[in-house]
């Protein structure tokens, strides 16, 4: 019997991409894709996703087991946040405690995950669309460790404790790191070693 190959991506999603490859929404024909940025195989899926103003690390597969599992919570998910304001240590405590959302018109409370602020700006590309400046007052990098992917989950979490997320990026997923990538970049794996 012949062993099935399978692709595997890593990808710098871009600010301001669909983490999809095409959309029939008519309100989604004037989006940017995925497909965008290189000529993937068919088949292939986001193994997770990224909301249109988040960026970062994004892995994609043609393997359904490999996405299920990277998906499951036993693979960590890093984010770095810029948040909006000198985040307090109680906001981080209650960050890193859980916090109530909502989520599909219901009350959520988030697991506990791992929180703490960054004590110099992270290294990153500049994103696309400019960021306010320090000109309307402080903000603060957050790293922020979740093994749970919510929809807009970080961005909620840091708005019910009155820091709302001015720039998200995700850093890493397991042990696969965005490290010197630049924006668009797309990498061709043999396989994911999270």
């Amino acid at each position: 019997m012949l062993e099935t190959a399978f692709s595997c991506f890593v990808v710098y999603k871009p600010y301001g991409y669909l983490s999809q490859f095409k959309s029939n929404d008519s309100k989604q024909q004037s989006k940017r894709f995925l497909g965008e940025l290189y000529d993937f195989p068919e088949g292939i899926m986001s193994i997770g996703r990224l909301d249109e103003k988040s960026e970062g690390l994004l892995l994609l597969t043609t393997d359904g087991k490999m996405s299920d599992y990277i998906n499951s919570q036993k693979v960590d998910k890093e984010y770095y946040a810029l948040v909006d304001g000198d985040i307090t240590d109680e906001a981080i405590e209650k960050l890193s405690a859980g916090v109530e959302i909502g989520f599909d018109g219901k009350k959520y409370t988030t697991k506990p995950c791992k929180v703490f602020k960054l004590n110099a700006t992270p290294n990153l590309p500049e994103r696309s669309k400019k960021i306010r400046d320090a000109r309307h007052g402080p903000t603060t990098w957050l790293s922020i460790t979740l093994n749970e992917g919510k929809f807009r989950q970080v961005r909620k979490m840091t708005s019910a404790v009155g820091f709302p997320t001015l720039r998200l990026v995700r850093v890493r997923v397991g042990s696969i790191h965005l490290n010197s990538m630049q924006v668009g970049d797309v990498v061709k794996v043999e396989h994911f070693n999270v």
